[in-house]
């Protein structure tokens, strides 16, 4: 039953965490906006979340050992996926954060992290309506 509900909530699930993810990496680059020779980071999303959700594996290196044992995903283990992004007007000490598309970036992340609760928090309310009834 457990497996079942596990099943229904995964790509949400892990679409969040590479949302919170994605979050980490365009916060880090919006509060190093004025630091020398700092390299903008952003995680593709549509690659990293397809690979999460087709990997076996999970990220943290944790092998298991029995079919028991529950799974570790964490949203800090997709930082290491993020590419360096190219600027389109560097500037003249080598920084190529351009804080407005990363501005940009940031909005439109947190709106799609908050309709991806909204989706998941609308799938448990109908879950736990079928179980009610």
């Amino acid at each position: 039953m457990i497996s079942k509900l596990d099943n229904a909530l995964n790509f949400q699930q892990t679409a969040l965490n590479v949302r919170a993810a994605r979050q980490e990496v365009l916060s880090s680059n919006v509060a190093n906006g004025d630091t020398p020779n700092f390299k903008a980071r952003d995680i593709d999303f549509s690659n990293v979340l397809s690979d999460a959700l087709s990997s076996n594996t999970n990220k943290t290196g944790l092998t298991t050992t029995s079919p028991m044992h529950l799974s570790s995903s964490s949203g800090n283990s997709f930082v290491s996926d993020a590419l360096y992004r190219i600027p389109q007007q560097p500037s003249a000490d080598g920084n190529t954060v351009e804080m407005d598309a990363e501005r940009t970036r940031f909005a439109d992340n947190s709106i799609k992290y908050d309709a991806s609760m909204t989706f998941i928090s609308g799938q448990i309310r109908g879950l736990m309506s079928a179980i009610r009834e």
